[in-house]
């Protein structure tokens, strides 16, 4: 679970500085956009072969659900906005953001078992 979380985290990262040149009104730079999309998708699959494999239950299917939907929002970003050159959405910015941030924070506390 820890290399999910540490994958996450770094996806993360990227994310904000992509998040921070939005709220900046400036453009997120195309590579940013490709760097955190692989690291994400590659988080969600580690988070999904831990759930649906190894049988983990509780809080880490909890997080996979806002995973999930991070994902399908980070999409629409991605392609709905990103890829056409059209200035993306403060507050679609914000919920995607939210949805993987509290996925990571839940994520961490089942790893630390505080859930």
């Amino acid at each position: 679970m820890w290399a999910t979380i540490l994958v996450f985290a770094v996806a993360a990262v990227v994310g904000l500085t992509m998040a921070m040149a939005v709220f900046q009104g400036r453009f997120p730079p195309v590579a940013s956009a490709v760097v955190h999309g692989v690291l994400a998708a590659t988080g969600l699959l580690l988070l999904l072969y831990g759930v649906l494999v190894r049988g983990a239950i509780g809080a880490p299917r909890w997080a996979l659900g806002l995973f999930l939907l991070a994902a399908l929002g980070g999409l629409g970003l991605a392609f709905g906005f990103h890829a056409r050159r059209r200035t993306v959405p403060k507050g679609y910015v914000l919920g995607h953001a939210s949805l993987a941030v509290v996925g990571v924070l839940i994520l961490l506390a089942a790893a630390l078992h505080l859930l």
